[in-house]
C-alpha cells in the first residue's frame, strides 16, 4: 500500500484496480448469501411465532424478538451491498476510463510516430516523383511502339489524303438527282450481253449481181 502511495511499483499500481474489483466482487457475493440466510431465519422465527401464538405467547413473543435482531442484521447486510455495490460500478468505470485513455495515448503515439516520418512537403515530393516517371514510362512507351526503318508513316500526310476522300465524298452527295437513273440506265445497257449487228444495207458486189440478172431476164423477154 505506502509502495504504491509513494512511487512503488509499477506493475503493482497497475494491478490494484483489477484486484480490488475482484474482492469487491467476491465480497458481495459472500454478503449475498449472508443476507439469504438471515431472510431464512427471518421466515423461520415468523412461522414459529405463528404456530405458538395461540398455545404459548412467551414462545411467539421470543420468536418475533429474533425475528427483529435478524431483521436489523439484514438490513445492516443490504446497507453494506448498496455502499459495496456503488464503488465496484464506481472502480469499474474508472478502470473503464483509464484502459480507454491508455489507448488512445498508445493511438496518439502511433500516429504521431508514422507522421514522424513524413511531412507535407515530403509527400509533394514524393508524389511529383511518381508523375514523373509516369511521364518517363509514357515517352519510353511511345518511343518503343514507334515503326523502324521505312515503316514509318507520316501522319500529316494521312490526314491530309483523309480531308481529300471526305471532301470528294461530299461532292458525289451533291450530284443532281436526274443524272443517277441515266447512270442507272448505261449501267444496264453495259451489262447487256452482246449480239451481233445486224447490217441492213447490201454490199455493193451483190447489188450489182442483181442488176446483170435483171437485164439478162429482160433481153430474154425481148428476144434478144
Amino acid at each position: 500500500m505506502w509502495n504504491y502511495l509513494f512511487g512503488g511499483n509499477k506493475a503493482q499500481k497497475k494491478e490494484l484496480p483489477k484486484k480490488a474489483i475482484v474482492e469487491l466482487r467476491e465480497h458481495i457475493q459472500m454478503l449475498n448469501k449472508k443476507r439469504t440466510h438471515l431472510e431464512g431465519q427471518i421466515a423461520d422465527q415468523e412461522a414459529l411465532a405463528r404456530k405458538h401464538i395461540a398455545t404459548n405467547k412467551a414462545l411467539a413473543k421470543n420468536a418475533l424478538k429474533r425475528k427483529k435482531g435478524y431483521e436489523s442484521n439484514l438490513m445492516k447486510i443490504e446497507n453494506q451491498i448498496d455502499s459495496l455495490e456503488t464503488q465496484l460500478t464506481a472502480i469499474e468505470g474508472a478502470n473503464l476510463n483509464l484502459e480507454t485513455m491508455k489507448a488512445m495515448k498508445q493511438g496518439a503515439s502511433a500516429m504521431k510516430q508514422i507522421h514522424g516520418e513524413y511531412d507535407v512537403d515530403k509527400v509533394e515530393s514524393t508524389m511529383d516523383d511518381i508523375r514523373e516517371q509516369v511521364e518517363l514510362a509514357d515517352e519510353i512507351s511511345e518511343a518503343i511502339s514507334r515503326p523502324v526503318g521505312g515503316e514509318y508513316i507520316d501522319e500529316d500526310e494521312l490526314d491530309e489524303e483523309l480531308a481529300q476522300l471526305q471532301e470528294e465524298a461530299n461532292e458525289a452527295a451533291q450530284v443532281p438527282a436526274a443524272k443517277v437513273p441515266q447512270q442507272k440506265q448505261q449501267q444496264q445497257q453495259a451489262n447487256l450481253p452482246a449480239f451481233p449487228a445486224v447490217n441492213k444495207t447490201k454490199p455493193q458486189e451483190e447489188e450489182e449481181d442483181e442488176d446483170e440478172e435483171a437485164l439478162k431476164a429482160l433481153q430474154a423477154e425481148m428476144g434478144l
